[in-house]
């Protein structure tokens, strides 16, 4: 007689990594780079809020609607709400300026969407500051782990659907949950919630920026109630109906960052983000600046006769695809336009938060020198994504010369990494626009510290105080 071994459903494996990763098994460098991500995303938030971003504005005046005085911050302010709404309102202002990290794979993604969830998760139980750096290498894992495997994006789906996982397993490990808790947190968080690729087609909303908040919302409310004790669908990815067959079709996952000996961890391969805008569009922003010396930066867009881009397939389909990228009337639809970021490059020298403003993006001599950008796909240029994002920039001249220059590892890629004392910069330059600089001074120094933190409500304090003694 043939006894068949039944190999475990994957959620149950995600739910043993989950259950038995702890902070002492993980590398320094992945604590340190755990660090720089919170720094990063906390960093935004300060952005989002200098910039007066209207989504940001509308999630808080929602999470200050119910209040919890045993809940999380809402960043910024000296409100606890629920964690679930906590969690989406600080997960807007870290996404809004499309300023935090990312990861590219089969799938891309923006990890360090995680934060919001798990610091909101973590301040509502107590847990210490070396949780939440375990929770956020978790988070890593699970979701650049997911991206590797299946490309959602190629099937409809938006690639904020994998937080169901990646948000909800951090949100669970927070709370303590057991492993079989740990497996319904997943289909309590992954069956009702997967997102329409729709969010980033066309003219983009709003909701561009709070898709990946509303996946942490969710995820966080599902870790809540198998918590209390709520059973979530069975075989979430297997399923008959599952994941699978509905979402990204079936895949393997590679062994996670100290799982079998495997000593990579997922966190160390992932993008600082040194401009704001798109990812794919960060190696031809550095191309046109370089060139723009070259050229000449005096008068510039009436030096420019056309700027072809070679690019591959993943930057043409989300940031040259269409008509809008060529004409945006918003911030989102800017930022995550090639043509517009790379002739606003051209033109002011740099790419910052005030690049994307009404009257920035309207400006008639910017609208005409994006109408001279051309992108076309190169086989070249797929061949080297996503290891690196190469994208090459052809400028002709109105006098008939020709400059050229091609970037595949722009500063904060893995491969050209951004230094503490670049992340540092990066947080200053958002933060010092609402925050005295003594402010900014004393939160990152506990940010850098957060691994000696026992209680994360403390920092987030520093946040309000800072911004109401700015005012």
């Amino acid at each position: 007689m043939t006894t068949t071994i039944q190999k475990p459903l994957l959620a149950e494996r995600l739910a043993t990594y989950a259950h038995e990763l702890s902070y002492e098994k993980l590398p320094h460098l992945a604590i340190l780079e755990a660090k720089r991500r919170i720094i990063d995303a906390l960093g935004c938030a300060m952005g989002a809020i200098s910039c007066q971003s209207e989504p940001a504005n509308i999630a808080i005046k929602v999470a200050q609607l119910s209040g919890n005085p045993n809940g999380a911050t809402v960043l910024t302010t000296k409100h606890k709400s629920s964690p679930d709404l906590a969690a989406f309102a600080s997960g807007v202002m870290m996404r809004y300026l499309d300023f935090n990290d990312t990861y590219l794979s089969k799938e891309p993604a923006h990890p360090s969407d995680n934060i919001a969830a798990i610091l909101a998760v973590a301040e509502t139980e107590k847990r210490s500051g070396r949780d939440i750096l375990t929770a956020l290498v978790l988070a890593y894992e699970i979701q650049c782990r997911l991206c590797d495997a299946a490309s959602i994006r190629a099937r409809g789906w938006d690639h904020v659907t994998y937080g169901s996982f990646s948000a909800g397993l951090a949100a669970g490990k927070l709370y303590g949950l057991s492993k079989q808790q740990l497996v319904h947190v997943q289909g309590l968080a992954a069956t009702p919630n997967n997102a329409m690729r729709q969010t980033r087609v066309g003219e983009l909303s709003h909701w561009k920026g709070c898709a990946f908040a509303n996946a942490s919302r969710n995820a966080v409310f599902a870790a809540m109630l198998a918590k209390h004790g709520m059973t979530g669908p069975s075989e979430i990815f297997e399923g008959e109906m599952g994941f699978w067959k509905q979402v990204s079709g079936e895949f393997t996952l590679d062994a996670f960052g100290g799982e079998n000996g495997n000593p990579d961890f997922m966190i160390n391969k992932t993008y600082v983000k040194h401009f704001p805008a798109e990812y794919h569009s960060q190696s031809a922003i550095e191309a046109a600046l370089e060139l723009r010396e070259e050229i000449g930066p005096e008068n510039i867009d009436q030096k420019i006769a056309s700027i072809r881009i070679e690019s591959f397939d993943a930057a043409v389909d989300i940031i040259a695809g269409f008509e809008e990228h060529w004409h945006p009337e918003t911030r989102e639809t800017a930022d995550h336009s090639m043509p517009y970021c790379v002739s606003a490059a051209f033109m002011d020298g740099d790419i910052n938060l005030d690049t994307f403003t009404y009257e920035r993006i309207h400006d008639q001599k910017l609208v005409d020198l994006i109408q001279k950008v051309t992108v076309v796909r190169s086989a070249e240029m797929n061949a080297g994504y996503p290891e690196g994002i190469p994208n090459l920039l052809i400028v002709t001249t109105t006098d008939g010369r020709e400059f050229r220059k091609k970037i595949a590892y722009p500063l904060g890629h893995n491969r050209n990494p951004m230094n503490d004392q670049d992340i540092e910069k990066k947080f200053r330059s958002q933060a010092e626009r609402v925050m005295s600089k003594e402010a900014v001074d004393n939160i990152l120094d506990e940010l850098w510290r957060i691994d000696t933190c026992e209680d994360i409500s403390e920092i987030m304090a520093l946040f309000a105080d800072a911004l109401q003694s700015k005012q």
